[in-house]
């Protein structure tokens, strides 16, 4: 399980796995220097799906 933190508005993830062979494939597409960039970008979308899901 990753070590997820929330400070000042910024969510900190250490020790996270994906286990995603089609979202590996994809991000491996682009140059390495790019990946923190675009998994970052991916979360904020992901987690913009979740807005008002946590009361349920």
């Amino acid at each position: 399980m990753a070590d997820v933190q929330i400070e000042d508005g910024i969510i900190r993830v250490v020790q996270l796995d994906i286990q995603d062979p089609k979202a590996a494939a994809v991000l491996a597409e682009y140059p390495q220097v790019r990946w923190p960039e675009i998994t970052r970008r991916a979360l904020k979308i992901g987690l913009g799906y979740l807005k008002g899901g946590g009361k349920d």
